[in-house]
């Protein structure tokens, strides 16, 4: 005769119940609240690259999205008395690379691309 050990049956349906209790919210989301959600941001933004030789600054931005991006090229120069510039809004459209250009009269202190949708 083989005999086998089991837990007893009250145990086991508490377990259960208390498994369905924990669950139960997780599944009964109403199309309501699903809707409510935001959805996930799509991605957006050119990959940009600045180089900056002596006093001239060139940026190329190439966008993988869908969405068009625009780019500005932002200077500022290192000069006191030396106009900081932020040049022209272009557009980069899809699978497209644009180039920017901007230049300090003596030295450059900084340089970057702002992206607007």
């Amino acid at each position: 005769m083989h005999v086998s050990w089991s837990p007893p049956r009250p145990a086991v349906r508490r377990g259960r119940a208390a498994a369905v209790a924990l669950l139960l919210p997780l599944l009964t989301v109403s199309p309501a609240q699903a809707a409510d959600e935001d959805p996930p941001p799509r991605p957006f933004g050119a990959h940009c690259r600045v180089i900056t030789e002596g006093a001239e600054v060139t940026g190329y931005c190439h966008n993988p999205y869908p969405e068009p991006d625009r780019v500005r090229l932002h200077l500022r120069c290192a000069a006191w008395w030396d106009l900081d510039t932020d040049g022209p809004a272009r557009e980069v459209g899809p699978a497209r690379t644009v180039e920017l250009t901007g230049r300090c009269w003596q030295a450059v202190h900084s340089a970057w691309v702002s992206h607007a949708r």
